[in-house]
């Protein structure tokens, strides 16, 4: 066998454990946009898996201002921020997004970014200068995981939504600069930090408090501005991250915060100085979608999403899964074995029903589940279908 081939072997065997632990991962291709009703490799299915909670990323206006953008601006960037990449556009979509954070974050700028992911990246490793000190919640996204490694910075996990072991860790530590990194609605769990007594704790320690609303944005709030309004919370400690791919239906995501750690991250953040910027036109159509989310449409389809997961929750008769309490279109059925989720997803959908599977590493061992995730653009009946598939599935597997 030549040394190439021991490599593929390697990985092979990989794949091989990953098969036999129910952990590998399988991509299925969508025909049409997303929606509730999608063409799913040739099958028509009732999707409840998608972020987009507020059912915007087909909407006709949004795809308008699309194709608006794309022939004011072309296709792509051509080149970083920095560089020359910077488009009239992404500086609007900058200025609304600062707007939208002023009445909680003093002297608001915003920082607009590719992905989530990559803002997540620049905000942790661009604050934890020498001798930072990290303090990440149990249940954070990978991306701030991933954060946290690349800054080296020495970093303590507390247990989630533990706020008096957060208290203890920020009492004991001496360092200079105290980074608390949070989300804000949990993705895997749909629960929601206690963002005013961790804000609380950051101005009593003299700590940055980094919120990745990436579930917020949009979703909570009366006005859609997120966890920070949903909260009504101010404080001159936060550094807000909010996604744009989500509730807002494009792509992209920012960071508001005080004007002067926005300049820092222009100049210090890895992740925003050394990539190519967003096409133009995606900030452009951005512009539309913030005066939806802000407006009474947007008020509309928080009220009807709200709806859909009270019934929701009020329908299902679970037994044996587990069902937490969340108050977000994020809804986990927790089943436990990988073997017994995948089974449960794969029933699902031969009833033309998209609710995936999760399992670890996205969650704890021992905790792998159904993640239902609910639409303004579902309507009561599709809710009605799926409680109704999702309540006999568990009696016919008990």
């Amino acid at each position: 066998m030549t040394q190439t081939n021991t490599l593929i072997a390697a990985l092979e065997q990989g794949l091989q454990q990953l098969d036999q632990q129910s952990l590998r991962r399988r991509r299925r291709v969508a025909d049409t946009p997303c929606a509730p009703r999608q063409q799913v490799d040739g099958r028509e299915m009732l999707a409840f898996c998608s972020n987009d909670y507020l059912g915007l990323a087909a909407h006709p206006r949004l795809t308008e201002a699309l194709r608006e953008g794309a022939s004011l601006y072309g296709a792509g960037s051509g080149a970083s921020h920095l560089i020359s990449g910077h488009s009239r556009a992404h500086a609007m979509l900058e200025g609304r997004l600062a707007e939208f954070a002023s009445p909680y974050i003093d002297y608001a700028r915003a920082l607009y970014f590719c992905t989530g992911y990559m803002a997540n990246l620049a905000i942790i490793t661009a604050l934890a200068t020498q001798g930072a000190e990290i303090f990440s919640e149990e249940l954070n996204h990978a991306s701030l995981i991933d954060g946290t490694r690349l800054s080296r910075a020495k970093t303590h996990v507390y247990p989630h939504a533990d706020l008096d072991a957060l208290a203890n860790l920020l009492a004991a530590s001496v360092a200079q600069t105290k980074i608390v990194v949070t989300d804000s609605v949990f993705s895997m769990d749909g629960d929601l930090a206690d963002l005013p007594k961790l804000a609380a704790l950051c101005e009593q320690h003299g700590a940055w408090l980094v919120i990745d609303d990436a579930h917020g944005f949009g979703v909570l709030g009366e006005n859609g501005r997120g966890a920070l309004e949903h909260f009504r919370l101010r404080s001159p400690n936060i550094v807000y991250m909010g996604t744009l791919s989500k509730a807002a239906g494009v792509g992209g995501a920012f960071i508001a915060a005080h004007e002067t750690v926005i300049e820092w991250m222009v100049q210090r953040a890895r992740s925003y100085i050394y990539t190519t910027a967003a096409a133009p036109a995606l900030a452009h159509a951005l512009l539309t979608s913030i005066d939806i989310i802000s407006g009474a449409e947007g008020r509309e389809r928080r009220a009807h999403l709200q709806n859909l997961i009270v019934q929701l929750r009020n329908g299902l008769t679970l037994k044996r899964w587990q069902h937490p309490h969340s108050d977000t279109a994020i809804q986990p059925i927790i089943i436990g074995r990988n073997d017994e989720a995948m089974a449960a997803a794969s029933a699902l959908y031969e009833q033309h029903l998209w609710i995936p599977a999760i399992r670890p590493p996205t969650v704890p061992q021992g905790t792998s589940r159904l993640r239902v995730t609910l639409s303004a653009a579902h309507t009561t009946q599709d809710v009605d279908q799926a409680i109704a598939a999702l309540n006999a599935l568990e009696g016919a597997t008990a």
